[in-house]
């Protein structure tokens, strides 16, 4: 939070802490008012703000006394009072880590601005004649939805580095920010701004093995993180499927996830068990024990310990000739392996 509130330029003692998290949170009113609904034009009477158009330079007129120059009106404003913004003048956070919106929280809090306003401004960095969005993109994008045509904004001059750690750390307060993206957004602090974990834990109020432990995740193929994402699996899911290096095996005990509704723990046994089983499987050379091992019902697990340990063989230099083919409700696997003595 001292951290955010440095970045906005405001002293870190716990009253300008409350400003902070007035600035960052989404505009949700209370269920009953004290007073009457504010709509959008109350919120700019009572402030005094002032409405930038399109091309983000202030009229000529209707301007407070003392703001006739452009410039200086602007960096007055941008001190921490809220300017009007057209919301076609607003483009994106080119750091936003967060990818993904929900449509229902979206539609709620779009019913919500089209009754009460943006209470909250959004905050945003001028660009030229476009103002680029550094918080509240759930608030304009609700207010869009709303018919808004312009929102509330303060206006901030923030470097690149610290535009994208203010957009992380924003998310990260608000707790619905998917690991991934969380992972996603620290690999690209780290990859943009030269950040050592040790820093970015410190940056973020992480701690520097959650740091690791977050972009060890990005270890996984693409694929099998919009899987993870698309079946809404948890944080611990993603870190099991680590354990496998085989990218088709991670896919298959998705499939059994999916088709099963595997919890968290369910869905380590499987992949313990089938690590275990591989193991015992490599193990050629060893004499024949009987060993008590986990039952596993899905035949799949053993069709792909079977098609590891081919793979190996190939990689080793040996000639092997496999087959195999789906009949009714059995698969028939064919092996040859050349005998290499002469």
């Amino acid at each position: 939070m001292r951290n955010l509130a440095k970045l906005l330029g405001l002293n870190a003692d716990k009253n300008n802490e409350n400003k902070v998290v007035k600035v960052v949170e989404d505009s949700i009113p209370a269920d009953k008012p004290v007073l009457r609904p504010v709509g959008p034009q109350d919120i700019a009477d009572a402030r005094g703000i002032v409405t930038y158009p399109v091309n983000g330079d202030p009229p000529s007129d209707d301007l407070p006394a003392g703001s006739q120059d452009a410039t200086p009106a602007l960096a007055e404003e941008s001190n921490g009072s809220p300017v009007k913004l057209a919301i076609e003048s607003i483009v994106p956070n080119p750091f936003q880590p967060r990818k993904t919106f929900n449509g229902d929280s979206l539609q709620e809090l779009a019913a919500s601005i089209s009754e009460f306003g943006v209470i909250q401004p959004l905050l945003a960095r001028r660009r030229g004649e476009v103002f680029e969005l550094i918080a509240g993109e759930r608030r304009l994008r609700a207010a869009k939805l709303a018919g808004l045509t312009e929102v509330p904004a303060i206006i901030r001059e923030l470097e690149d580095k610290e535009m994208a750690e203010l957009a992380m750390i924003e998310n990260l307060q608000r707790e619905d920010l998917h690991f991934l993206e969380e992972a996603e957004g620290f690999q690209q602090l780290i990859a943009n701004f030269n950040f050592t974990q040790e820093e970015l834990a410190r940056r973020v109020g992480k701690n520097q093995s959650t740091i690791a432990n977050k972009l060890r995740l990005l270890k996984l193929d693409p694929h099998i993180r919009q899987a993870l994402v698309g079946q809404n699996l948890t944080e611990r899911h993603a870190r099991a499927l680590l354990k496998l290096d085989d990218m088709q095996m991670q896919k298959e005990i998705l499939d059994s996830v999916r088709e099963k509704g595997l919890n968290v723990r369910e869905t380590e046994d499987l992949i313990e068990a089938y690590i275990e089983d591989m193991s015992q499987a490599m193990k050629a050379d060893a004499a024949p024990k009987q060993t008590v091992v986990k039952i596993i019902k899905d035949v799949r697990i053993f069709i792909n310990t079977i098609n590891s340990i081919v793979s190996q063989m190939k990689k080793n230099g040996m000639e092997i000739k496999y087959k195999q083919d789906f009949d009714g409700e059995y698969v028939n696997i064919t092996m040859q392996i050349k005998n290499g003595k002469k």
